[in-house]
C-alpha cells in the first residue's frame, strides 16, 4: 500500500520561499517512503504489537540524509520539562519541522494532537511532518481504525484561518 499524504497550509504561507523548502523535503520523504523497499519495511513495521520506534527506524537513515535529527535535545529548554522533545528536528534556519511518528496511541491518546501542540510551542520549529498509520489494529481479529483519515480530518479543522496557530504547515503521511 503506499504511502498517502495530506498537506494543510496557513494563507499566507503558501508559495513562500520558506514554505516551497518545506514542501520539496516533503515531497523527498513520500518519495522515499514509496520506493518499494521502504513500503515493505513499513508494513512489517505497522504489524499488531509493533512499536512506533520500529516504524521509525524503517526510514531513519533515509532522514538523516535529508538532515532530521534524532531526538533533538534542548528544543524546548524553556519549559523545564526534560520529557518534552520531538521524534526528529530539522532546523530550517529561522524555523524549522518537527517530525513524529506515531502508531498505536494516535488517537486513542490523542498523540496527533499532542503533536500539533508540541510543534505549536516549539520557538525554533512552525512545521510539522506527522507519520500515522493508514489503519490501525492493535491485535489481530479487531476492525482496522482509520488512522490517517481521522487524523487528516481533527488536523484540518486547525486550517480554517479563525483557528489558526503558529504551525504554518502540517503534511500528514500515512503510512
Amino acid at each position: 500500500m503506499p504511502t498517502l499524504r495530506t498537506e494543510y497550509v496557513q494563507d499566507g504561507w503558501l508559495g513562500t520561499p520558506e514554505y516551497e523548502k518545506v514542501q520539496a523535503i516533503s515531497d523527498s520523504l513520500l518519495d522515499h517512503l514509496n520506493t518499494p523497499g521502504a513500503r515493505q519495511l513499513m508494513a512489517r513495521a505497522n504489524l499488531p504489537g509493533i512499536s512506533s520506534s520500529q516504524v521509525q527506524a524503517t526510514f531513519l537513515p533515509f532522514a538523516q540524509e535529508l538532515g532530521f535529527v534524532s531526538e533533538a535535545k534542548g528544543l524546548f529548554k524553556e519549559y523545564d520539562n526534560k520529557f518534552l522533545r520531538p521524534d526528529y528536528y530539522l532546523s530550517l534556519g529561522d524555523t524549522g519541522i518537527l517530525m513524529e511518528v506515531e502508531r498505536g496511541k494516535t488517537t486513542t491518546n490523542n498523540m496527533d494532537l499532542l503533536d500539533l501542540w508540541k510543534t505549536h510551542v516549539c520557538t525554533q520549529a512552525h512545521y510539522l511532518f506527522l507519520m500515522v498509520p493508514q489503519a490501525l489494529k492493535h491485535n489481530d481479529t479487531m476492525s482496522p481504525k482509520k488512522e490517517f483519515a481521522s487524523v487528516s480530518k481533527r488536523l484540518g479543522s486547525f486550517y480554517a484561518a479563525a483557528n489558526y496557530t503558529n504551525v504554518r504547515a502540517v503534511h500528514i503521511f500515512g503510512y
